[in-house]
C-alpha cells in the first residue's frame, strides 16, 4: 500500500482472461518476459530461477539421507516448480494440482523456458482442480509437499491452504520423514508481519519443526519469505538441517544434480537464506496469530 515501482514496458505478448483471473505475458526492459495475473507480477525471466530454486531445492535436498520419490505440488502453474523437482532423478512421481488450465497452457506456450521441457516428463501428472480437495481424496502419501499458491492476503477462498486445519491434514499426507514447504509472502523489514510470521506460527502448530527463510526477488519489489516444515523433528534429516555447512550442501547438490547445475542455490546461498535478520527473528518469536478456517486473520 502506497508503495510502487515503475517499469518500462517493451511489449504486451498476450492479454486474456480465464474463468479465474486475468492473464498477461508482457516484456519489460528491467525484467524481460513476465507473467502477470490480476495485475500482479507472478514470475519474470530475470529472477524466476531465484524464486523457484529457493522454494524447491532446500526441501528436496534436506531429505538427505533419504531420497524423495513422490512429490505433490499445489499450484505452480508456470511449471518452473516442476522443473526444479524433476531435476532430481530419484523422483518417481510428481502430482501437480492447479486450478487454472488456461493459465497453465499459456505458460507452456509462451514461457517454455520456465518448464525447460519437463512439462512432457512422464513422471509428471497435472490435474486441474482444487489442491486441497485433491489431497483429501488421494489415498497415498508423499515425501515432499510444495505449496506454490498466492499468499493468504490475496488468495481469496484459497486461504484455507494456509490454515492450521489444512496443515494438520497435509502432515498426515506426508511419509514419516516428509517435509512441507510453502511460499509465505513478503518478508522485507517493513512487511514481514503481513503474513510470513503468521504462516510460520500456524505451521508450528501442526509440524514438529519449522524453519523460516527469505530471499531478494527484484521483480517482486523486495524480499520474499518461505517456510519449510518437518513432520518428524527426530528424523536424521531434520536434526542435521540447521547444522548443514556450505561444503555439505554443495556435496549434496553435486551428488544429486551434478556440479554447477543451478543458477542461484548453493552452499553459501543456503546459509544466507536461513540467516534471518534480528528483527524478523524477533517477529517470529513474538507472533501469536494462528490462521484457522474460522479465524483467517487477514
Amino acid at each position: 500500500k502506497n508503495f510502487a515501482s515503475v517499469l518500462s514496458l517493451e511489449k504486451v505478448i498476450l492479454s486474456t482472461a480465464s474463468e479465474f483471473q486475468t492473464i498477461q505475458v508482457i516484456e519489460t526492459t528491467q525484467f524481460g518476459k513476465t507473467l502477470v495475473m490480476d495485475g500482479k507480477t507472478q514470475s519474470a525471466a530475470f529472477d524466476e530461477y531465484v524464486y523457484h530454486e529457493t522454494l524447491v531445492q532446500p526441501a528436496m535436498l534436506c531429505m538427505h539421507p533419504y531420497l524423495p520419490k513422490t512429490v505433490f505440488i499445489g499450484g505452480g502453474g508456470e511449471l518452473a516448480t516442476v522443473r526444479e523437482v524433476l531435476r532430481h532423478s530419484c523422483v518417481e512421481k510428481v502430482i501437480m494440482v492447479d486450478l487454472d488450465e488456461v493459465a497453465v497452457n499459456i505458460c507452456i506456450e509462451h514461457l517454455p523456458e520456465w518448464n525447460a521441457g519437463y512439462a512432457n516428463d512422464p513422471r509428471l501428472e497435472i490435474i486441474y482442480g482444487d489442491a486441497k480437495a485433491f489431497l483429501e481424496t488421494y489415498e497415498s502419501t508423499f515425501d515432499v509437499i510444495i505449496l506454490d499458491v498466492c499468499d493468504p492476503i490475496e488468495a481469496g477462498p484459497a486461504y484455507v491452504i494456509y490454515t492450521q486445519e489444512f496443515y494438520t491434514f497435509a502432515a498426515s499426507k506426508l511419509n514419516p520423514n516428509g517435509v512441507l514447504v510453502t511460499q509465505s509472502g513478503a518478508c522485507s523489514l517493513y512487511n514481514f508481519k503481513e503474513c510470513f510470521t503468521a504462516i510460520h506460527k500456524t505451521l508450528a502448530k501442526s509440524f514438529d519443526k519449522v524453519y523460516g527463510y527469505n530471499v531478494n526477488i527484484p521483480s517482486f519489489v523486495g524480499i520474499w519469505g518461505f517456510n519449510i516444515a518437518f513432520k518428524n523433528a527426530e528424523s536424521d534429516n531434520c536434526k542435521r538441517f540447521d547444522k548443514l555447512d556450505e561444503e555439505t550442501i554443495d556435496q549434496f547438490i553435486e551428488t544429486r544434480l551434478g556440479k554447477d547445475t543451478m543458477k542461484f542455490y548453493d552452499g553459501v546461498t543456503h546459509r544466507r537464506l536461513f540467516a534471518l535478520s534480528k528483527p524478523i527473528r524477533k517477529g517470529l518469536e513474538q507472533e501469536n496469530r494462528i490462521i484457522t478456517v474460522d479465524n483467517p486473520v487477514f
